[in-house]
């Protein structure tokens, strides 16, 4: 059988050392959720988060529970819009760039 690397460790290892990849990590799961693919954009929020600062980091963040954000991002999680958005926003000024949206 042929050793292979864990996706998770493979994406945590992509976003510590390369920029680009976790701005495009933020940018795609900001698009997913203005189009209406909510696990998606969940899926690469939880998958920044665990790459980067951590749940513990964010909840620091946020103003939120560790426990409460996992759950958010979970598979079956059901954040408020002011949720995902306080999510977003931190994520975003941790990583130091500005997300715009534009009609195409």
């Amino acid at each position: 059988m042929a050793l292979t690397r864990d996706f998770k460790e493979t994406i945590k290892q992509r976003a510590q050392t390369d920029p680009e990849f976790r701005v495009g990590l933020l940018t795609e799961a900001a698009e997913c959720l203005l189009n209406d693919e909510v696990d998606v954009a969940k899926a690469l929020l939880r998958d920044y988060v665990n790459a980067t600062l951590g749940f513990q980091e964010l909840a620091s963040l946020t103003d939120k529970k560790p426990a409460s954000l996992m759950r958010m991002l979970s598979g079956k999680g059901n954040p408020s819009l002011d949720n995902i958005s306080k999510v977003i926003a931190s994520l975003r000024r941790h990583e130091g760039v500005k997300l715009h949206v534009s009609a195409g």
